[in-house]
């Protein structure tokens, strides 16, 4: 008698392991689920951040860009003028010159 109840108190406590290693193990696994799940949405931030700051460095370049080209037109602007004067001035000489005769 005291032999099968020793038998079944062990077996009451091996169904006890058994069920608080089930409770534990699916702890561990939703600790696992929300340390990933933070893992990922911290990286999908990092990869934001970068995202954005690739964009306003870019940016920036560009704006860089479009200022060195509206300076070098500029030039070329007024460098045209400057060729265009000094030609129209000839011109105009020769055509009041040939009309002179």
């Amino acid at each position: 008698m005291e032999l099968i109840k020793k038998i079944k108190q062990a077996e009451a406590q091996a169904q006890e392991i058994v069920e608080q290693a089930k409770v534990e193990a699916a702890e561990h696994l939703e600790r696992g689920n929300e340390s990933r799940a933070q893992a990922t949405a911290e990286a999908e931030q990092h990869r934001k951040k970068a995202t954005e700051a690739a964009i306003a460095a870019a940016q920036e370049k560009a704006r860089a860009e479009v200022e060195n080209l509206k300076t070098q037109a500029e030039k070329n602007r007024r460098e045209l003028r400057d060729k265009a004067k000094s030609k129209m001035a000839a011109a105009a000489t020769k055509v009041m010159d040939y009309l002179r005769g």
